[in-house]
């Protein structure tokens, strides 16, 4: 088990932020938005040091505009690395939140317009170690103590509810560790982990599950098997740089079976795999339609902090993650290209993993290549589950846990949930891992009620 007691800074107080920055309010079709801008501590360890800046929308339905006796929900993006939904108008759960709740939807530390952290802005910290110590502080508990820091400016003091999808799960289980005072319910979407597996451990159960996903998808759309086949010999064989610079190789083909995750994934990658191919002069090629398609699902551009610090955000003791995903790759030969075609197997796709060949493929992250070494190597990662504080918890708690979902280990999210004391959960096959986008508001309706002990 882990030693809190010996890791002092989870045990800090967390100081409100300054005062927000000018915000500015607008409508869309049922709704009335808030942009908010806040500055809190780069290290909350260190209150007058260094500052960044956060961005958060706030957004409540145009009818309840007025009222100012609403509940404030926070909403936490999966990821790491995403910045909130840029939603249009009230789809998906938002439009339930939105019957009860003033929502914000932040954008956590380093994302969307939060101070953004990537190749082009990382070099203002110096060089590829600079880099490295500063996205330490880019974790799950960082951004915990940021929404402690904003809320009393949000909210008067007051606790508020959090909404927190797949990372934005890992983070409110950081929440109830460190600041359950801050949080009058906890709602889980596909985000339960294990409070104690190392990188490895995350990786040894993911690569199973995957080639399950994979195996379903070859069931529904039998011609993909040879499809896939077709495109990875393709790649084995030829030099295949796509628009922008994104250098397509067999791995990174594998790795669209990310895809096989949501709801709609496996049909949005068949009609993928169908075109991508064109006849031109010199022979088949692969087509302009597919290239741009798949760079667009590829590239990190959008999103670089989900490949520097994904691995980090499993890091809880003296041990280095060191490529958790390329070294247990290795132990599921099924994986590997090369040996898959030279016999007659279906091609495996992968999934929710990040190797170090990704940073020689993508000019969004080949200037960072030795910074996410850097962090790979890193040991002495502290905590970012208190068991003790989880057992005795006393917030209305409740989690989806979409069985056989593809990102996040069904066993691990169960396992965590005996571990919270009242936590309740709803298992459902009904749903792929975001499945509180796809359901409407059915899974945060859920949910609440399940806290709420309704059901």
């Amino acid at each position: 088990m882990l030693n809190w007691g010996t890791h002092r800074r989870f045990t800090r107080t967390i100081r409100p932020s300054r005062e927000p920055l000018l915000s500015v309010s607008y409508r869309q079709p049922g709704v009335v938005l808030t942009d908010r801008r806040f500055t809190v501590p780069l290290d909350h360890d260190d209150p007058a040091g260094e500052t960044i800046e956060l961005f958060a929308r706030e957004v409540v339905a145009s009818d309840r505009a007025h009222r100012d006796d609403l509940p404030w929900l926070l909403y936490l993006q999966g990821g790491p690395g995403f910045g909130a939904n840029r939603f249009v108008g009230r789809p998906a759960w938002l439009g339930r939140a939105l019957e009860e709740f003033r929502v914000l939807l932040l954008d956590q530390r380093g994302t969307g317009a939060s101070t953004p952290a990537n190749r082009q802005t990382l070099p203002l910290r110096g060089g590829p170690a600079e880099q490295a110590e500063h996205l330490a502080l880019f974790r799950a508990d960082s951004i915990v103590r940021d929404c402690e820091a904003v809320r009393p400016q949000v909210t008067g003091g007051a606790p508020w509810t959090v909404l927190g999808q797949s990372f934005g799960g890992f983070c409110t289980l950081t929440y109830l560790s460190l600041a359950p005072e801050g949080l009058e319910t906890a709602l889980i979407t596909g985000g339960l982990p294990s409070l104690d597996a190392h990188a490895d451990d995350v990786y040894r159960a993911a690569y199973p599950r995957v080639a399950r996903k994979v195996a379903a998808h070859y069931h529904r759309y039998p011609q993909d098997v040879e499809r896939a086949r077709r495109i990875a010999e393709h790649l084995l064989t030829h030099d295949v740089v796509l628009p922008g610079g994104y250098r397509l190789t067999a791995q990174a083909f594998q790795s669209l079976g990310l895809m096989l995750g949501s709801g709609d994934g496996s049909h949005r990658l068949h009609f993928l795999l169908e075109d991508a191919f064109v006849r031109a002069p010199g022979g088949s090629e692969l087509s302009d339609s597919f290239q741009e398609q798949v760079r667009a699902l590829l590239s990190f551009a959008g999103n670089p902090l989900y490949a520097l610090v994904h691995e980090a955000i499993y890091g809880q003791d003296s041990r280095p993650t060191a490529w958790a995903a390329e070294r247990v790759r290795a132990e599921f030969p099924g994986f590997d290209a090369e040996r898959t075609l030279a016999g007659d197997a279906p091609l495996l796709f992968t999934g929710e993993t990040i190797h170090p060949w990704m940073f020689d493929c993508d000019p969004a992250l080949r200037p960072l290549r030795e910074t996410a070494e850097l962090l790979a190597a890193r040991t002495g990662w502290t905590p970012l589950y208190d068991p003790a504080r989880l057992a005795a918890n006393e917030v209305p708690a409740a989690a989806a846990v979409y069985h056989d979902d593809m990102y996040v280990e069904t066993s691990h999210s169960l396992a965590t949930a005996r571990a919270v004391r009242g936590l309740r959960t709803w298992v459902t096959d009904e749903f792929e891992h975001d499945g509180v986008r796809t359901g409407g508001p059915r899974v945060l309706d859920r949910l609440l009620a399940l806290a709420r002990d309704e059901v």
